[in-house]
């Protein structure tokens, strides 16, 4: 169990990372060529550490549905959503609600056992989980707006009287 909430903490802090390179990527380049390259070199990465690890085995790929091979498409859809939210957006309010979604549908997937997982029962608990985030991501944006406004306003008072 430990090394599983490490492993989730680890993909956390990996995740919020990529996405900030992402958007700095999409700032010099556009939404397509970011994705590209974000997933061009992931691929090329993968290939060559499964090559290093597994070898041959990287190609077992025996007892698979055919339709698990296109996540590879849903990344596409990932990558492109999350680099355009986060250019209007920004990245924490993007991110906020990312991880709010997926909850979301981790939950709606887990209680009705969609693409072969086990049926959780749904509870009251669960969505109140859920919802609590939600309001928690909604006083963190709708909480801020003034303070962002009176430094705002200081900055431009600075600006003025150094000027």
């Amino acid at each position: 169990m430990v090394v599983g909430l490490l492993f989730a903490i680890i993909a956390g802090s990996l995740v919020g990372l990529q996405n900030i390179f992402n958007s700095k990527v999409n700032e010099r380049a556009s939404t397509w060529s970011t994705t590209t390259l974000v997933l061009g070199l992931g691929f090329l990465a993968s290939f060559l550490f499964g090559l290093v690890f597994e070898g041959k085995q990287l190609f077992d790929l025996q007892n698979m549905k055919t339709w698990y091979w296109f996540s590879g498409l849903i990344g596409v859809g990932v990558v492109t959503c999350i680099v355009n939210g986060m250019k209007l957006l920004g990245p924490t309010y993007t991110i906020s609600i990312m991880m709010t979604s997926q909850l979301g549908f981790a939950l709606l997937f887990d209680s009705f056992g969609w693409l072969g997982l086990a049926q959780v029962p749904f509870t009251f608990k669960h969505l109140m989980g859920v919802m609590i985030i939600v309001a928690g991501i909604a006083i963190f944006k709708f909480s801020g707006s003034g303070e962002k406004q009176k430094v705002s306003k200081a900055t431009e008072k600075h600006k003025l009287v150094g000027n």
